[in-house]
């Protein structure tokens, strides 16, 4: 198993991140190859800091970076030789099992989208973030970004493809999903979310249990819950926000330390054709490892093969 990544990717790279693989390669079955996206001049001259064997990983050269601050679908077709565009070369070839990186965001979903492509029934790819639950597992939430306005079916859509991750990844044999709404009740919510609860009630591919309020995002009530990517995002964002206000005060116990972008490092994309995960820019040697690994048990798992045959 190859798992690519971005070497240059992230606010604070390549250092953190060859300190995240420093980490990682200690932890992980040996059959599982790292390949670095990056300046190889540079990368072989900075191993031997972080204590990495030149045989502990393969660098893969890529002379250009896509930026931050750079506009996502003209850096991606014109740095064709960015570690972002190889990494997804290597991906749609097959060199590599997954690729994961805390470089661009929106490069690395216009990579998704024009490089591996939706697998085939896909209305429009999610990505994925992770709620951390009150009986000590995660939920998962979808859309967190990618789509900030949504059709029913598109609603319809991301709780099959939470459900499949839950089910493969989380081990959940029969995921909850729940929709996220101003209400339990049926009638409740937009006219959008109201068509997406039909369609959800009458789907049998999943377990739906109904609308969910807000209070029940830490509860155990639902397992996959279901919003468009502008209520995900600010969910998402203020459950970050909400960490950060605890740590400050020093009022961290256990299951408030979950909610730590550390432990999860990154957020995948579903509903392509590959396993992709994007890391957060600020990412530091801890959530870079987790990145890895999250991408190792999305590639065992062949996650993405799995979505592709039940859709």
């Amino acid at each position: 198993m190859k798992i690519a990544v971005d070497a240059m990717g992230g606010d604070s790279a390549p250092d953190v991140v060859l300190e995240g693989v420093s980490l990682v390669i200690k932890e992980i079955d040996p059959t599982v190859k790292l390949v670095l996206l990056g300046d190889e001049r540079m990368l072989k001259d900075k191993l031997p800091q972080y204590h990495i064997k030149p045989t502990d990983v393969i660098i893969h050269h890529a002379d250009e970076v896509i930026q931050m601050g750079e506009h996502p679908t003209k850096a991606f077709s014109q740095k064709t030789n960015s570690t972002i565009a190889i990494g997804f070369s290597l991906l749609k070839k097959g060199e590599v099992n997954a690729f994961c990186s805390a470089g661009n965001t929106g490069a690395m979903m216009v990579g998704a989208l024009f490089s591996v492509k939706s697998i085939e029934g896909v209305i429009r790819p999610a990505i994925a973030g992770f709620i951390p639950k009150e009986n000590g597992g995660y939920g998962i939430i979808l859309d967190v970004g990618a789509n900030a306005e949504c059709k029913p079916e598109v609603l319809q859509q991301f709780a099959q493809l939470g459900s499949l991750y839950a089910k493969y990844i989380y081990q959940i044999e029969n995921p909850k999903v729940g929709l996220m709404n101003l209400g339990e009740e049926e009638q409740k919510g937009t006219i959008i979310t109201q068509a997406a609860y039909q369609l959800l009630k009458n789907d049998s591919s999943i377990h739906f249990i109904g609308n969910i309020e807000g209070r029940d995002l830490f509860n155990d009530k639902a397992d996959v819950i279901v919003c468009d990517g502008y209520t995900g995002n600010v969910i998402l964002k203020m459950a970050e926000s909400v960490y950060d206000m605890l740590l400050r005060r020093e009022c961290i116990d256990d299951f408030f330390e979950k909610f730590n972008y550390e432990k999860i490092g990154g957020t995948p994309i579903l509903g392509v054709n590959g396993n992709v995960i994007i890391g957060h820019g600020s990412s530091n040697s801890r959530a870079i490892k987790s990145m890895i690994i999250q991408a190792i048990e999305m590639a065992k798992s062949d996650i993405y093969k799995k979505i592709k045959v039940n859709l």
